[in-house]
């Protein structure tokens, strides 16, 4: 190796020790970012352990960024298997990457197994979470085999018809016997492998028109309504609006002098300075009895105020 080689490759570490995030780009630049952590070294497991250990007893945040950098290539791997969402590889790989640093943060050394198989679990679930609140299904897998469903119809469809693995996997629908095998393989009724085949095979609907120009289009956003202008909804805000102004004028005219001023500095003075009104304590030296009998006061007042109000609706 010369010595120009040399030295990069010791300048390079030098980098790695100081600030092993300085070489990895921004996911903004996605080429460059896989680019960078797949240069990124490996650790040994005797380093991955001491690392490991750095975290877990002293909360090390130099040793979790090591732990983390080091794995950043298989976040890239994984997110990869997820393309066919038509989501984007940036964000899967985010979302990947959030799953790393919380099996990083979960890791225990001394179970004898590697980050790399303890981390596999962490960064799919973060994916498979993000697929699932983002793809365009509506209708959402809950269940486990439900889950398990979405996420392998695809690739079983593929064996299923001998297609390639970037052919079009909705070129024709499963036959009966390959529902009742996927059904099988993966746990699942028939009637779900058919649901989930037809939300697959659906294609996206615009909700509005593709442009100001076609006015004779209709889409779905024309049928539908706003709730404001609901009727049930519009008489309920009515009521409220008539409760909260003259039906509270009506209800605490039902109060005595001293019972209307303790409801009102208590739960509708607001001063200036956005405090409220006068507390128990004050309300009970002002009126030479105990905080207790004002909190009592208070709860009568209230009780008599919701009958007026019961009666006004």
């Amino acid at each position: 190796m010369s010595t120009m080689n040399l030295s990069a490759s010791a300048a390079s570490t030098a980098v790695i020790v100081r600030d092993p995030w300085a070489l990895v780009p921004s996911l903004g630049n996605l080429d460059a970012y896989i680019s960078a952590v797949n240069r990124l070294p490996l650790l040994t497991h005797e380093e991955e352990v001491s690392f490991a250990r750095r975290l877990r007893d002293s909360q090390d945040v130099e040793a979790a960024g090591r732990l983390v950098l080091s794995h950043l290539r298989l976040v890239v791997s994984v997110a990869r298997q997820y393309l066919g969402y038509g989501l984007p590889h940036g964000d899967l790989i985010q979302e990947g990457n959030v799953g790393l640093m919380k099996a990083v943060k979960r890791f225990d050394p001394e179970q004898g197994v590697r980050l790399v198989s303890y981390a596999m679990h962490w960064i799919k679930a973060e994916i498979h979470e993000y697929v699932l609140k983002n793809w365009r299904v509506v209708k959402l897998a809950t269940t486990k085999a439900q889950r398990k469903l979405f996420f392998n119809l695809r690739s079983m469809k593929r064996q299923l018809k001998g297609e390639a693995a970037d052919g079009d996997t909705h070129r024709s629908s499963l036959t009966e016997a390959e529902i009742d095998t996927v059904a099988r393989e993966l746990n699942v009724k028939r009637e779900e492998v058919i649901e989930m085949e037809a939300r697959f095979a659906g294609g996206d609907v615009a909700l509005e028109p593709g442009s100001d120009e076609d006015d004779e289009s209709y889409t779905p956003i024309a049928y539908l309504a706003d709730e404001r202008q609901e009727p049930t909804r519009a008489l309920e805000a009515a009521h409220r609006d008539e409760l909260a102004g003259p039906g509270l004028l009506r209800a605490l005219d039902a109060l005595d002098a001293r019972s209307r001023r303790i409801v009102e500095e208590r739960w509708l003075k607001v001063n200036d300075d956005g405090s409220g009104g006068l507390t128990l304590h004050d309300l009970a030296a002002e009126y030479g009895v105990s905080a207790e009998r004002i909190r009592q006061i208070e709860v009568a007042a209230m009780k008599k105020m919701r009958k007026a109000l019961v009666e006004h609706a």
